[in-house]
């Protein structure tokens, strides 16, 4: 008899706890389709929403850029005392090694050209002093053609106790255009030396000395003695 009470009791509870199981479940099958109905309704609308930061795009020159050149004749600055070619005489001396140049222009704005001329400088047995200022020009040309402008710049160096020095110039140039048909291709920027004709036609005969010329030379080795 008390086993068949305890199973009555049993199912009794079992009866009470099978709805709420049910409902339970029911309940969490409901959450988990309404969850993914928001995934999906988020999903959809995602494309739709704009991003926080645009990425940038650059634009492409309306055309290519100017050619940038050193002039050779004017490529070196020597000072020699007296017009004399020797090592002795070498005053002032100066090089410029390289440009490096970009630039940007569209539709029919003007061209505009950032350069970067390094500058290698020095001083020989002739130079008075520390300090001196260099002169060179910038000019620009319609291509093998005729000069459309030529601007000067000083170039002031500071030596403090060395024989050479290297700067960098940084230097913007703005050229104007016809028309939005008139490309960088059409001109030539040349950098120069103000230089003397003596000085241009040193440098056309290709003969040179080098920025650290007067430079104190090694003493030579002393000479072995003879052998016994």
């Amino acid at each position: 008899m008390r086993r068949v009470f305890t199973a009555l009791a049993a199912l009794s509870i079992a009866a009470s706890v099978l709805p709420v199981a049910a409902e339970a479940q029911t309940s969490q099958r409901q959450r988990e389709r309404s969850g993914q109905q928001q995934q999906a309704s988020g999903e959809d609308a995602a494309p739709s929403r704009a991003p926080r930061i645009a990425p940038l795009r650059r634009r492409a020159n309306a055309g290519p850029c100017p050619y940038v050149k050193i002039l050779y004749d004017a490529a070196r600055y020597i000072e020699l005392e007296g017009g004399r070619a020797a090592v002795a005489n070498v005053g002032y001396t100066g090089e410029i090694e390289g440009i490096s140049s970009d630039c940007e222009y569209r539709e029919a704005d003007p061209i505009r050209v950032d350069m970067d001329v390094l500058f290698n400088l020095g001083r020989g047995p002739q130079a008075a002093g520390e300090q001196r200022t260099y002169r060179y020009w910038i000019a620009v040309t319609e291509r093998n053609n005729a000069i459309l402008s030529k601007e000067y710049f000083d170039l002031p160096v500071n030596f403090e106790g060395q024989r050479t020095a290297s700067v960098t110039e940084k230097r913007t140039i703005v050229i104007p255009r016809a028309g939005i048909e008139t490309s960088g291709s059409n001109f030539e920027i040349l950098v120069g030396f103000d230089v003397t004709p003596e000085m241009a036609e040193f440098n056309r005969s290709g003969s040179r000395f080098r920025v650290n010329a007067g430079t104190t030379p090694a003493a030579p080795a002393p000479a072995s003695a003879p052998s016994q």
